[in-house]
């Protein structure tokens, strides 16, 4: 390099401007930084969190706190009149200062890692997604940010969460830095002398050091910059811990909840401590239990995160951090009570329900009233809600009375298909085939072949291929009565679902799409009829668990456990181990057992 560049470079002017700017809430500072030793330039950042009582020490000295092989338990030996004492020091220095990054070594017998403070991470909830090596931290309303982010080589956290740290701890963060330039000119030839020159300014102070190499490499001359930033804590009524921190200003979203005698909309306040309620509160103001009502596309945000929400009959979630009754027995609309969006949705959520929001256009729906207002039990009548319920029904029928899954439960990585399964809000060909794809899975590819395969006679087995054509052998092989419709839809949601969604739509979908009804009808409409034709198959196979006619075993155990039943009857006493002479259970038992 020039003579020019190289002088520049060794100013290090950057580093005095970066020192003295202004940091924002959001942006994420590097609190570990360790550079390769043989590159240009040398660059390693290491912090301590400093008592607040030891500022003025701290800053009185560019030299470091605390270094990278600190922060970790080591004993301090000392010697008192001729005698050793150990002490035991939990950061490895005795001066209150702690580490916010532990710099993990194990002899080169096994890669380092940093790690973050766990009384930081503990402080703040992190999750700590290890695929990616982010530290998440998940708000009230259930958004996820990342706060740290750890690389091999350098750590970043974000400044407002180590500043909320820093109130409650009553600490500042010192950020320790090092920098080392290198040229393989002189300072003579540079035109720079050798000496250092000092800065401090508020919370930093750094040294600048210019010197000459006797044998480096080929480096001749280096500049050296070094010292520390220290940067405050919030006030603790800003740290966001209960106990510690201000209460939020609460705020509430306006509603629709009507139309006046012009056409113009309106609205109100969502904020039940404004409302009516039963207890004659605001009785000029609308009732916290006023309707009101939203497009279906409201709930697609929470139906695309099942990780995150759950869309229930008449409930919406979101994890165990908040939730919601909902009305969403409708064909295409979505009602909540204008007092519960107010009190259950956080503001971050109040303004998407806001933004899906229409006129009220009726009440809500009779099973919403019966169960909200006159406390009366009623059944969704929509099909997904009741194909979820059936199939949870199946689940149990087979564990009471199989001993084994008819269909598999779903893997962790297939859940999703479930519990996202729904009437789709809108007439859109990606989720319509989203949905087939769903419930093909649900149904078809989870039919538990290995146990399929233990009712059908070997001399079959190699003539079948599929989950379906094993079912199909079962129930034929027993004559099941109206096996063959339920075959037949099952056939054609497999057929529907390879020509749709594994393949290019071809001839081979047309075909199926005439079969379903798809070029007459919208697909909404379509898929709704094929949601209850599922649910006619989940029936039926509830039907055939319980009666026994898949595996036969059943009826036998059933008979026995019948045949108890009624011997209890006839000799009059409650189920129990031993008898009391006075019958032949055995004599009995055969004979119940030997009949038809």
């Amino acid at each position: 390099m020039g003579l020019d560049s190289d002088r520049k470079r060794l100013s290090q002017a950057k580093m005095p401007a970066w020192l003295q700017r202004d940091l924002q809430m959001n942006e994420m500072i590097t609190v570990y930084h360790l550079s390769d030793r043989e590159g240009t330039p040398a660059y390693d950042v290491y912090c301590a969190l400093i008592p607040s009582d030891q500022i003025e020490r701290v800053l009185s000295d560019p030299n470091w706190d605390l270094s990278l092989r600190d922060g970790i338990p080591c004993a301090n030996v000392c010697y008192e009149g001729g005698e050793e004492h150990a002490e035991y020091l939990r950061y490895g220095v005795k001066n209150g200062i702690e580490p916010l990054i532990m710099n993990r070594s194990f002899y080169e017998m096994r890669d380092g890692y940093r790690e973050i403070s766990e009384e930081f991470r503990l402080f703040h909830n992190l999750y700590h997604d290890r695929k990616t090596d982010k530290y998440i931290k998940i708000d009230d309303a259930g958004h996820e940010n990342v706060v740290a982010v750890v690389e091999p080589n350098r750590v970043q956290i974000r400044l407002k969460e180590i500043r909320q740290f820093l109130a409650i701890k009553e600490m500042y963060l010192s950020i320790q830095f090092n920098r080392l330039e290198r040229s393989r000119h002189s300072l003579k030839e540079l035109g720079l002398k050798t000496g250092e020159r000092d800065h401090r300014d508020d919370l930093r102070y750094w040294r600048h050091h210019y010197g000459d190499f006797d044998s480096l490499g080929n480096a001749q001359a280096f500049s050296r910059l070094w010292g520390k930033r220290l940067i405050k804590p919030l006030p603790k009524s800003k740290s966001g811990m209960g106990g510690f921190a201000e209460e939020p200003e609460q705020k509430h979203v306006e509603f629709i909840i009507g139309v006046d005698e012009n056409g113009d909309e309106i609205t109100y306040t969502s904020d039940p401590d404004a409302l009516a309620n039963y207890f004659d509160a605001n009785p000029s103001a609308p009732h916290h239990l006023t309707p009101v009502h939203f497009r279906k596309q409201v709930l697609d945000k929470y139906d695309q995160q099942p990780s995150k929400y759950t869309v229930e009959d008449a409930f919406l979630r979101c994890g165990s951090l908040w939730g919601m009754d909902i009305d969403n027995h409708h064909a295409d609309s979505v009602c909540a009570w204008l007092g519960d969006l107010g009190r259950d949705l956080p503001y971050a959520e109040q303004l998407h329900w806001r933004a899906h929001n229409i006129p009220p256009a009726g009440g809500v729906s009779q099973i919403h009233l019966k169960r909200q207002i006159l406390a009366e039990s009623a059944n969704s009548a929509q099909p997904d809600h009741l194909f979820k319920q059936r199939y949870r029904d199946l689940q149990a029928a087979c564990k009471e009375s199989l001993g084994w899954h008819l269909l598999l439960p779903l893997d962790i990585g297939d859940e999703y298909h479930f519990k996202s399964l729904r009437l789709p809000a809108a007439d859109e060909p990606r989720d319509f085939d989203e949905l087939v794809l769903s419930l093909a899975k649900i149904l078809i590819d989870s039919l538990n072949e290995r146990r399929l395969n233990t009712l059908i006679p070997d001399e079959q087995k190699a003539e079948l291929k599929g989950s379906i054509a094993r079912l199909d052998a079962v129930l034929s092989s027993r004559a099941a009565e109206g096996a063959a419709d339920h075959i037949v839809f099952l056939r054609k949601l497999q057929s529907l679902r390879s020509s749709s969604v594994a393949h290019r739509k071809g001839r081979n979908y047309q075909k199926i799409a005439r079969d379903f009804g798809i070029e007459s009808q919208s697909l909404r409409d379509v898929f709704t009829q094929i949601v209850r034709r599922a649910l006619g198959v989940l029936d039926y196979f509830i039907l055939l668990v319980r009666s026994g006619q898949i595996d036969p075993e059943i009826i036998k155990r059933n008979s026995v456990k019948e045949g108890y039943a009624i011997l209890n009857e006839m000799v009059g006493f409650c189920e129990s181990d031993q008898t009391d002479g006075s019958v032949n259970h055995d004599e009995v038992i055969y004979e119940l057992r030997s009949k038809p």
